[in-house]
């Protein structure tokens, strides 16, 4: 795809970001549009985000987990950049007026005190680098209409990243068993879904290491101090005003957040 489109493409999906309104899907109307391309795509849509005063914090891992690959229909890893503009802490109130069609999942985030940079990056290399992990969730929404997307699709819209939710209880990967430790999430009270770590890829830090290897072939370094999230432990969550979740996490501890207001699809 030559440089015009792509940088077209980037900035629709901007200013979709930016008014709250979903396109149509990219691939319906570009049939040849390869994942390549589509990485290009979102790198221009991040480009404007920085822009207009944000700052990249962070990464996520996309369709680790075979319910999220089921649900969308992509079934391989994908990536995406974090935006200062997506943070909320524990117990926040996330107002859906500001997202589209948003859907939560429950996982673990890294936090980085050492930079990594593949490839080479081993599970192990991860869990050194590793500050602490924390109970998330990630609220991904998507700027195309009606979820209804392909790989190349959820690529190019930044892995249809929307903003997330950091826990409050940091633990320490080297002493926690995050493959095996289980994953509970709760809706409004009512056991949700059950999960755990060797859903995601095995374990999440082997997604972790996937990442860092898939972006150091390209010449992205994780840096220390940034937040890494490791994929989906959950089926994706619709929400709507008033609803309240809670993942906890054995041996962690938990995170929760609210939502109020009504999205924008």
């Amino acid at each position: 795809m030559d440089q015009t489109k792509i940088a077209a493409y980037g900035d629709e999906l901007y200013e979709a970001w930016l008014a709250c309104r979903p396109v149509r899907p990219l691939l319906e109307r570009e049939p040849d549009i390869t994942i390549e391309d589509a990485y290009q795509i979102q790198e221009r849509f991040v480009a404007r985000r920085v822009q207009a005063g944000e700052t990249i914090i962070g990464k996520k891992i996309g369709a680790t987990s075979k319910p999220v690959q089921d649900f969308l229909g992509v079934y391989q890893p994908d990536f995406g950049m974090l935006l200062s503009g997506m943070v909320y802490q524990e117990g926040d109130t996330i107002d859906l007026a500001t997202l589209i069609q948003p859907k939560a999942e429950a996982e673990l985030a890294f936090v980085l005190k050492e930079d990594l940079k593949g490839p080479g990056i081993t599970a192990m290399d991860v869990i050194r680098a590793t500050d602490y992990v924390l109970p998330c969730f990630e609220i991904v929404d998507s700027r195309i209409t009606d979820w209804k997307i392909k790989i190349q699709d959820t690529v190019a819209d930044n892995a249809s990243c929307g903003v997330y939710v950091l826990g409050k209880t940091q633990g320490d990967p080297r002493k926690l068993d995050i493959t095996l430790a289980g994953m509970v999430l709760e809706k409004n009270g009512e056991l949700f879904s059950t999960g755990v770590g060797a859903a995601v890829q095995g374990s999440p830090a082997n997604a972790v290491a996937w990442l860092a290897n898939t972006l150091g072939e390209l010449g992205i370094p994780f840096k220390a101090g940034e937040v890494i999230l490791s994929g989906s432990q959950s089926a994706l969550v619709p929400v709507v005003d008033g609803d309240e979740l809670v993942a906890t996490v054995g041996g962690l501890g938990t995170c929760s957040v609210k939502f109020s207001g009504r999205s924008k699809a």
